[in-house]
């Protein structure tokens, strides 16, 4: 009898938080239309801030199984490139990948045997015939691999032709020279994106580079949904002044079960801000002109993607509800929670992507909730991560949620204490 009590009290609970909610049309708006015009505009603004610069440490290795002339000369001529960083050679098609999987290397150019005897020839190739491959980071912006692409397809043109010519020895002024250079075929240029097919994929998602979109989508959804501060707070601090906490004390309800009936409304919000950011990204965003938001298309990335949602939403709303508690006016929660928002997006990477700040700036990023929410989130979304590669991220904010909610409640039962 007491657990159907206590679940009709919690179901009462959830209802008068649902209409209160559902009354601050103005702070409703403020969780679902602000994120999604920061998404748009930011994700615009930003499009091609995320190409150009290139990271220092953003480089290739090659893995040269021909051993030829020629396929130093082109490794030669990369290396008089200035493309991205060279991390030399490496022995084997199979720590290349390994090399590409774990976030080491950004590309790994793949020389096959028989790379030389095919340069110089202008015989139409065997169908089965390996052409060169570059094993690419998927998390490496699409721009960057097909620059890199275009590079390496250039130095190729370069070599086919001169090997061309230095065959034709002395007759380099012929009028049919021209014509036996370009017979050549190009020589073919695969990418491939490798992912680490172990839960171990995540190790470097702090420092891959996201697209203007992949960064904004996570990084405004997580801003958004810590803001519940407002109608949390607003709600909260209304029903203290009100003397309602105080009725629902007397009547034996305890302060526990006030909290839990204040998380699912919010934490049900907090899924729909989640699913619609989604979509603006997905959607809105290409037909402003930007680059549609791409998701994981396994069953464990998706379930590992809501996971880390539910992650966010409770250590929000154990957020808000901690500064709802403390605060002794809806003006000074909304201060305290704008400005904390604010301070943790600012050092989490919301606002400014990790990647971009200066490198002793960098460490601090691990002080805020948000920047292990979007780590959490770039897991998933650019590594392609399941349940396993959210566990750090998301066990830190469920501790950080936990630890919200302990402290709310000695706050509260202190003030309770003293009213008595």
């Amino acid at each position: 009898m007491s657990a159907a009590r206590t679940l009709i009290r919690l179901a009462a609970l959830w209802r008068k938080e649902a209409l209160a909610l559902l009354r601050d049309r103005h702070g409703l708006a403020a969780l679902f239309l602000m994120p999604a015009i920061f998404i748009l505009v930011m994700s615009m603004a930003l499009r091609d801030a995320f190409v150009p610069g290139v990271p220092a440490d953003l480089g290739y290795a090659v893995v040269d199984l021909d051993r030829s002339e020629a396929s130093q000369a082109l490794v030669e001529q990369l290396a008089g490139v200035d493309l991205l960083r060279e991390f030399g050679a490496l022995d084997s098609e199979r720590s290349g990948r390994d090399a590409v999987a774990d976030g080491r290397i950004a590309f790994v150019l793949l020389i096959p045997q028989g790379f030389e005897r095919r340069l110089g020839t202008t015989a139409a190739p065997a169908p089965d015939t390996p052409g060169l491959r570059v094993l690419a980071d998927p998390t490496v912006p699409l721009a960057v691999r097909n620059g890199f692409r275009q590079q390496v397809e250039a130095e190729l043109t370069r070599l086919q032709l001169g090997t061309l010519l230095a065959r034709i020895g002395r007759s380099l002024m012929i009028p049919e020279l021209r014509d036996v250079a370009t017979k050549a075929p190009p020589y073919p240029v695969f990418v491939e994106a490798v992912r680490k097919p172990t839960a171990a994929a995540s190790t470097r998602s702090a420092s891959a580079l996201p697209s203007s979109v992949q960064q904004n989508v996570p990084a405004w959804l997580i801003f958004s949904m810590f803001f519940v501060v407002v109608p949390i707070s607003a709600v909260f601090i209304a029903e203290r002044q009100h003397g309602t906490l105080q009725r629902l004390a007397t009547q034996q309800v305890s302060f526990g079960l006030i909290l839990a009936g204040k998380l699912l409304p919010f934490f049900v919000v907090n899924q729909v801000q989640a699913v619609l950011m989604v979509l603006v990204g997905r959607y809105l965003v290409p037909l402003a002109g930007g680059e549609a938001l791409t998701l994981p298309t396994g069953a464990a990335s998706l379930l590992a993607l809501w996971l880390m949602s539910a992650a966010v939403s409770l250590a929000a709303v154990a957020w808000a509800l901690l500064i709802a508690s403390s605060a002794r006016s809806t003006e000074q929660a909304t201060v305290i929670g704008g400005v904390g928002n604010i301070l943790m997006g600012a050092i989490g990477g919301i606002m400014v992507p990790q990647f971009v700040m200066p490198a002793g700036m960098q460490p601090l990023t691990d002080l805020s909730p948000m920047a292990w929410a979007l780590d959490g989130f770039h897991r998933v979304m650019l590594r392609g991560g399941a349940i396993a590669d959210i566990v750090g991220p998301a066990a830190a904010l469920l501790s950080f949620g936990l630890a919200a909610l302990v402290v709310a409640i000695l706050l509260n039962q202190r003030a309770l204490r003293a009213l008595r």
